[in-house]
């Protein structure tokens, strides 16, 4: 759906999913600009580089970061091309407070390195 925006994209969700989505960019637009591209699945967060995705889904926020190396961790619930240049991590995060200390260290880390 060209043209969606992220109020569209959370619509019909539970306003604590929109508060993550909003946690989330919060820490982003604290390091610099983000474009938000929305589509009706979700919202491709973009430096020079796609650096995250994040989808809405029944009951959590699937966020998906773009790292330059794999990170094993309790809280990542898969990783996507270990060896490639750009590791796709998933995060299911269902509350705002998810965002904490560690997640937003990751969404340093693929903010910085969808940087040219």
């Amino acid at each position: 759906m060209p043209g969606c925006t992220v109020g569209a994209t959370f619509a019909g969700r539970p306003p604590r999913l929109r508060a993550v989505y909003d946690a989330i960019m919060a820490h982003l637009q604290d390091l610099g600009p983000v474009h938000e591209d929305a589509v009706s699945v979700g919202v491709f967060l973009k430096r020079d580089r796609k650096l995250a995705e994040v989808r809405p889904r029944s009951r959590d926020v699937w966020l998906g970061l773009y790292l330059p190396r794999p990170v094993r961790h309790p809280r990542i619930a898969k990783v996507f091309a270990p060896a490639a240049p750009r590791v796709v991590h998933i995060l299911l995060l269902r509350e705002p407070a998810d965002v904490d200390d560690q997640v937003r260290a990751w969404l340093t880390e693929a903010f910085l390195h969808a940087s040219d």
